[in-house]
């Protein structure tokens, strides 16, 4: 099973930037879609935004403008550059994968936290 490491979390002022990693450990990844969500205590999952191995991109609506997803596949590698955070970005960030064709994300990291705070 594919195991899913993020980075790069932390405490940040509001209007600053940070950015996420997500090392999967199989070089096989860069064949599969990839995501990031995110979770806040008391509130649903919420999409912030996935990467199909073709290049295509989403984005949830709260994070447009905002927000970039990228991969390295020589690095095993999805990224999340975070440009101008507020304090309702607070939350655990979560790496997804799908490395079976399901219709939900069966592989996940462990999370990470991001705080934004004055």
């Amino acid at each position: 099973q594919v195991q899913l490491v993020e980075s790069g979390g932390g405490l940040v002022q509001p209007g600053g930037s940070l950015r996420l990693s997500c090392t999967a450990n199989i070089s096989t990844i860069r064949f599969n879609p990839m995501g990031w969500y995110r979770l806040v205590p008391g509130k649903q999952r919420e999409l912030v935004a996935t990467a199909r191995t073709g290049g295509q991109t989403n984005y949830g609506d709260s994070v447009k403008g905002r927000f970039t997803i990228s991969r390295d596949n020589a690095k095993n590698t999805m990224y999340l550059q975070m440009n101008n955070l507020q304090p309702e970005d607070t939350a655990v960030y979560y790496c997804a994968a799908k490395t079976i064709k399901v219709d939900f994300w069966p592989d996940w990291g462990q999370g990470t936290q991001v705080t934004v705070s004055s």
